[in-house]
């Protein structure tokens, strides 16, 4: 089984590439938003507790298939300690060995990023964006509250892709990431 962990800011493209990347592959999607919004839906508020208790089950699930493999795609905090610890969290619940775990980051500006925050797809998938105002300022809020962008050298293993994805479309960032890493 193979772990790709797709990361990167708000709107980065995360998901899209990811449904791509499933597309070409047999790889299997876990967007980060298909425990979110449920919670949000149910409990009328944001609660990580609860969502996080979700992804664990799907995990732990996932884990005990046969599945080639799962595409999860998050926000990775890169100055918080916390986010390492739940990185490594994902990975142990997987039990795979360290080559058969990705790193994708997704990089793209914030103006771009704020172009994508009011795209059809985002905003048919993820209902908790689709008061674009509100998701606007969010991005800015996290974007001016956390470092979701790594530093050179700061991600050390050794499957690791940082892309540019700003000027290319998702098919052509999943095609990128299916060659470079041969899944």
């Amino acid at each position: 089984m193979k772990l790709i962990l797709l990361i990167g800011d708000s709107a980065v493209g995360k998901m899209t590439v990811g449904q791509e990347l499933m597309k070409i592959t047999d790889l299997r999607l876990f967007h980060n938003h298909m425990m979110i919004e449920p919670v949000l839906e149910i409990f009328g508020q944001w609660r990580p507790d609860v969502t996080q208790r979700l992804r664990q089950v799907i995990f732990e699930e996932f884990a005990k298939t046969d599945s080639y493999g799962m595409i999860f795609t998050f926000m990775w905090a890169f100055d918080m300690q916390s986010d390492w610890d739940y990185v490594d969290w994902v990975k142990g619940i997987f039990g795979l060995p360290e080559e058969d775990v990705y790193y994708v980051e997704l990089i793209a500006p914030q103006e771009v990023r704020l172009q994508r925050n009011a795209t059809d797809n985002r905003l048919r998938h993820k209902a908790s964006k689709r008061d674009v105002e509100a998701s606007d300022a969010r991005l800015l809020r996290d974007d001016a509250s956390w470092r979701c962008v790594s530093r050179p050298g700061e991600i050390t293993h050794p499957n690791y892709l940082r892309l540019e994805n700003a000027e290319i479309p998702a098919e052509e960032a999943a095609r990128i990431i299916r060659d470079h890493f041969k899944l």
